[in-house]
């Protein structure tokens, strides 16, 4: 999908993040966006950006979140991808 069109189609979806106060508020609007599946799935891709930031071998990684590989090398591609997203999360 073109990135234009992403950021275009996503436009609501990023003010109702910015419009989130607290913790609370996020987690609340998380749990009612997302099944609980897909918050563990995107929590466990947070928690392995902070692991390839500290440089951590993919295989402690994956032995110790569950992880496939694929889904480590996927995070490594963003992470040190033109968005900065993680980055940015992480800091």
């Amino acid at each position: 999908m073109d990135i234009n069109h992403l950021q275009d189609i996503s436009k609501d979806l990023q003010k109702a993040f910015l419009l989130l106060k607290t913790k609370n508020d996020v987690f609340n609007f998380l749990r009612d966006l997302l099944t609980e599946e897909e918050i563990v799935e995107l929590s466990q891709r947070l928690d392995i950006a902070q692991r390839l930031k500290r440089w951590e071998i993919y295989k402690k990684i994956e032995n110790e979140t569950w992880a496939s590989s694929t889904t480590i090398a996927r995070v490594a591609k963003f992470l040190n991808g033109e968005f900065w997203g993680y980055r940015k999360a992480l800091k």
